[in-house]
């Protein structure tokens, strides 16, 4: 077992990042919806997820000695060396940068535990980060503060915005039956231990045993696995993750990818979402597993009202079933292009990808390469932000945890797939129908796909056979692409030709290849203003939104909030494809947000943005004796937004009623306004039938900060 200071690592390397002052900001390019900048959006961007233990060995100072390490990764469970110079020297070289890559998701850098553990005689370390004992601190085995400071500015002048993994889910692993186990989960602030699993007078961590998954609430309140389960509900908890939040945001980052957000209260999520996009707001999504043909209510309302966007695992499952797989076909993967784009408010804000750390990587050994080709092709062209996991690009496979995370096996820049992901990612850049468009379908057979991507007068339109055997005669076609006669973007990389339209968008008959793939675009310049990104969709009045499109002009004009215009000094900045505004003092609700240019001409509206009443905290409602009849459900409402407004049909919760208390006593954690006295009463539904509380309405007074708790008794 390591101690915390175990291995050959350098004098003052667990420096803390709040000792450390905070990057200073780079300045704004021409292009500024492109830019590292603009941390708001990454439509235009294509992420590169690093599992950080297994990409490069840049420091071998800084690597774990003893059972921790394994020279040669031959023990994919303990740490293999990959760590911040690593990554620096591969933005440095061009690896990344020559791939088109200009988001870097990388491994939790907080500092993690060093114990050895031995799961069913297979020696475990934290090498993938999530074992935290101290998220104001760095993970020495990946280096110092100084390193990730360098990994940043290396990041930054490459044109790269670096995204760090987050985990406020856990610490670590714990046995409430031996707290010798692992580390006993203990979680420290800055070096001050808070409390261990076993020694926790303050009820820091959840003491309701392990997670079955049978419901949303059995997830949330028991622990995931062996991991010591973090009590949101406390003030401790709120206020560490804030301030830890803040000391990275400080450090230069530019996105937060969210681990486990199922298994924490949306309330505290929402909450924490809201701290954020009032300090230094970056692009945040969460992940939110789903398995085969799952789709779940819950995922959505999720996406549509916390704050962060989501992984796209129904996205990534039917790509996975139809190119790797064949037990579905393109009419399917067609059929869920459609349904999410209505069940995500902001579709083009979730992460679309086609394996990660936690699933078999989407090439099998011996497979065709070009299903692995096919499917990266539709994720760089189809709506959403594209993430691409480490290896793809070199073909790597392996099924199962930890075979899906080995050594990065090399860095050719020759592979059919870099190149693919290269011309890809700058048709990201240079085309908006990829970053804003909405997606169509065009030609659909069970193996053959044609969709267009279009926005404003720019078009991209994609053809992908997905049978390696049979050529396909598409016939009847119609496209938004001008008149003319269009070169397959990809250059017969994959098997495409070129196209001709006609003055009618028709096109006229021909063979799409077996397994090919062309993609043909147009991008003249837009010049009436189309909006195309808002960010971050929620916050309360004075944070600032970025808005993305083109056409805008370079006079300032008006930025509308429903029928309430910004003018003048609220406008922060004007650009051609960028504006900068302060969201106005008005009513707290959901609004579509529009820009009209200097000469009175409106744009579309970006609906759903959430505006909220302001500063938030978390209050859990607790009603007891709510007996219900079978069907019925708790809800909550009240006289603010984030209480529905009184709302019955669209009301809080479900509450829940089996971990925290149990029936018939209800829960539910809310993001409220700060320091605010509310009305609020609890209701039953059974479908569109529903009964009020009676009584008076109940009162609270919000804190200023921090969490609170709220009890009151079913009123018949």
């Amino acid at each position: 077992m390591l101690t915390p200071n175990a291995g050959r690592l350098r004098p003052g390397l667990r420096l803390s990042l709040f000792t450390v002052a905070a990057l200073t900001a780079l300045a704004a390019a021409a292009s500024p919806d492109t830019h590292v900048s603009n941390k708001q959006s990454f439509a235009t961007d294509v992420v590169y997820q690093i599992v950080t233990d297994r990409f490069k060995d840049g420091d071998a100072a800084n690597n774990p000695a003893g059972a921790a390490f394994s020279a040669g990764c031959t023990q994919l469970k303990l740490y293999c060396g990959g760590d911040w110079k690593g990554i620096t020297q591969k933005i440095s070289d061009g690896y990344l940068t020559g791939m088109g890559i200009t988001a870097l998701w990388i491994s939790q850098p907080v500092e993690n535990i060093s114990a050895v553990i031995n799961y069913s005689g297979t020696n475990s370390t934290s090498y993938h980060g999530y074992w935290a004992r101290d998220f104001k601190r760095a993970n020495t085995a990946f280096g110092s503060i100084a390193d990730f400071q360098a990994l940043i500015t290396a990041a930054h002048n490459a044109g790269i915005k670096v995204i760090i993994d987050f985990a406020p889910n856990h610490s670590s692993p714990a046995d409430p039956a031996n707290s010798a186990f692992a580390e006993n989960g203990r979680l420290y602030d800055n070096g001050t231990l808070l409390a261990s699993y076993s020694s926790d007078p303050n009820g820091l961590f959840h003491h309701n045993g392990g997670t079955n998954f049978s419901s949303l609430e059995d997830g949330i309140y028991r622990n995931l696995f062996d991991l010591a389960d973090l009590n949101h509900n406390k003030a401790t908890v709120d206020a560490y993750f804030k301030s830890a939040i803040q000391g990275w945001l400080d450090l230069g980052v530019d996105g937060l990818r969210v681990d486990a957000v199922k298994h924490m209260p949306m309330g505290w999520q929402k909450n924490w979402m809201a701290h954020i996009h009032g300090y230094k707001p970056v692009f945040t999504f969460g992940e939110w597993f789903l398995g085969v043909n799952e789709v779940d209510p819950a995922n959505h309302a999720f996406a549509n009202g916390s704050g962060m966007s989501l992984l796209d695992f129904q996205y990534a499952q039917r790509v996975r079933q139809v190119l790797r797989d064949g037990s579905k076909t393109m009419q399917d993967l067609h059929q869920t292009i459609v349904d999410t784009a209505g069940q995500y408010g902001q579709v083009i804000d979730q992460v679309t990808f086609v394996d990660n750390h936690d699933m078999d990587r989407f090439h099998q050994a011996g497979a065709p390469q070009r299903r692995l080709e096919q499917a990266l092709a539709i994720t760089l062209t189809s709506r959403g932000v594209p993430a691409i996991y480490y290896g793809s690009e070199q073909y790597m496979a392996g099924n199962g945890d930890p075979n899906n995370r080995a050594m990065m096996s090399g860095f050719g820049t020759g592979t059919t797939a870099y190149q693919l992901i290269k011309k890809l990612a700058a048709l990201r850049k240079s085309n908006a129908a990829l970053a804003y468009g909405t997606q169509q379908e065009r030609w659909l057979s069970p193996d053959v796909y044609l969709y267009e991507r279009k926005f404003g007068s720019q078009v991209v339109l994609v053809a992908v056979n997905r049978s390696a055997t049979s050529a396909t005669t598409i016939s009847g076609l119609v496209t938004a692409l001008p008149a003319g006669s269009y070169t397959d973007v990809l250059g017969g990389l994959l098997g495409g030709g070129s196209l001709s339209v006609g003055s009618s968008g028709a096109v006229p008959n021909f063979v799409l290849g077996a397994g090919a793939v062309a993609v043909w675009q147009a991008a003249p310049a837009i010049s009436t203003p189309t909006l195309g990104h808002v960010g971050p969709m929620m916050g309360k009045p004075g944070n600032v939104l970025t808005i993305d499109g083109r056409g805008f002009g370079a006079t300032k004009g008006s930025v509308f909030f429903g029928s309430t215009a910004v003018t003048g000094a609220s406008i922060l900045s004007w650009e051609d494809t960028q504006i900068k505004v302060s969201v106005p003092a008005i009513a707290a609700g959901r609004y579509a947000v529009k820009v009209r240019n200097a000469s009175a001409v409106d744009s579309n509206a970006y609906a759903g943005y959430q505006l909220l009443s302001g500063p938030q905290v978390t209050v859990r409602f607790i009603v007891t004796n709510a007996t219900t009849a079978l069907g019925e459900n708790v809800y909550l409402t009240g006289d603010r937004f984030e209480l529905s407004n009184w709302s019955s049909s669209t009301p809080v919760g479900p509450a829940f009623n089996q971990v925290v208390t149990s029936y018939p006593n209800w829960y539910y954690d809310v993001s409220v306004p700060a320091s605010t006295t509310l009305q609020f009463k609890f209701i039953k539904k059974n479908g569109s039938a529903v009964t009020w509380e009676g009584g008076a309405n109940h009162t609270f007074t919000t804190p200023a900060s921090g969490t609170a708790t709220v009890t009151v008794n079913w009123q018949p």
